[in-house]
């Protein structure tokens, strides 16, 4: 019901291929704890609940006031509000603090990097309003990729995965 409602609004959710993956990742891996940037309506946060373990700890961060809300109401609705911590805030230049987060096992999963093919058009070929976005995930890519510490592979699922972890030193 989340994601139709979501979709008809015109909200960004997770694309089908992309809840499969996330969900495989989840039950495989089973991690003690997921930090999500970017909550929207909370679909992906729920999803990724369904797929933890019990005791796991599920953080999502949401800027946007109307999303927040609309992720509150579904969290209550759909009794998710206990086993889901939404925090409200900027998420902005947050790869610093989420690698200091990462552990030795641990995993970072990014979703939509190819916005949609665009991240490999010329800038010009983007619309203006477009730029500073497209802009700033091509930083992001770049610097998964070219660190001496980082080892990422990006997957044409969904709208794009980066799947990231530490080098094995």
């Amino acid at each position: 019901e989340v994601e139709k409602e979501a979709l008809a609004d015109g909200v960004p959710i997770i694309r089908r291929s992309m809840q499969s993956l996330l969900g495989f990742l989840l039950r495989t891996r089973k991690p003690d704890a997921v930090l999500e940037i970017g909550t929207a309506v909370g679909f992906s946060a729920m999803l990724m609940r369904e797929n933890l373990k019990p005791d796991a700890v599920l953080d999502t961060i949401e800027k946007v006031p109307m999303r927040i809300q609309a992720a509150k109401q579904n969290f209550e609705k759909y009794n998710k509000s206990a086993s889901i911590r939404l925090l409200e805030g900027e998420y902005m230049h947050f790869l610093p603090m989420i690698l200091s987060l990462l552990t030795k096992d641990g995993m970072l999963v990014t979703d939509n990097v190819l916005q949609d093919g665009d991240i490999i058009q010329s800038r010009y070929a983007i619309t203006k309003r477009d730029r500073t976005i497209h802009g700033r995930m091509r930083e992001y890519l770049y610097t998964l990729t070219h660190s001496d510490k980082l080892d990422s592979v990006i997957m044409p699922v969904g709208d794009g995965v980066a799947l990231t972890t530490w080098k094995a030193q």
